[in-house]
C-alpha cells in the first residue's frame, strides 16, 4: 500500500459524512473545504489548486469505492487498520513491494495475480520466501519464467 491509498481511504471516510462526490472533487477551493476535510487532505494543501488530474483520479477511485459491497468495504477498512498497526519497517517493506509490483508490465502483473490466487497458503509462503531471497536480476528471471515470459 502506498501513502496515496491510505490517504484515499481516509478521504473516502469523509465523503460518507453526507458529502457527494461532486462537492468533494469539483472545483471547490481549499478555503471552502470543511475543517475535517482540510485535516485529512492536508498533504495536498499547497498544491490543491494544481490537482485537477489527481482530483479526477480520486473521483474514479471514489466511484470504485461506491461500487464495492459493504463486505468489500469492511475488508478494506480492516486491512487498512491492520496495516496501520504494523511496525514502520514492515509498512515500508510492503510499500516497496507494491511499488516493485506496479513497476512490472501489465501482462506480467496479471499473470502473477492469477497464479497467486490459485496458490495454497503454503505455496504463497514458499513463493514469498523465494522472492525475498533473490536479488533484482534473479527475481526478474524467476518471474519471467513463472509467468511464461522468455
Amino acid at each position: 500500500m502506498n501513502k496515496y491509498f491510505l490517504l484515499l481511504v481516509a478521504f473516502l471516510m469523509i465523503c460518507f459524512s453526507s458529502l457527494t462526490c461532486g462537492e468533494v472533487f469539483g472545483e471547490t477551493p481549499w478555503s471552502q473545504l470543511s475543517p475535517s476535510e482540510q485535516q485529512i487532505l492536508r498533504p495536498f494543501k499547497d498544491r490543491w489548486d494544481q490537482l485537477p488530474g489527481e482530483r479526477q483520479d480520486a473521483k474514479e477511485r471514489f466511484r470504485q469505492w461506491q461500487r464495492l459491497t459493504p463486505e468489500q468495504r469492511a475488508m478494506i477498512r480492516r486491512r487498512y487498520e491492520e496495516f496501520r498497526r504494523l511496525p514502520p519497517e514492515e509498512r515500508e517493506r510492503i510499500r516497496r513491494s507494491q511499488q516493485w509490483f506496479r513497476g512490472l508490465p501489465p501482462e506480467q502483473r496479471r499473470a502473477l495475480r492469477e497464479k497467486w490466487q490459485n496458490m495454497s497458503d503454503a505455496e504463497r509462503r514458499d513463493f514469498r520466501r523465494k522472492l525475498r531471497s533473490m536479488n533484482p536480476d534473479q527475481r526478474r528471471r524467476f518471474l519471467r519464467k513463472e509467468t511464461g515470459k522468455k
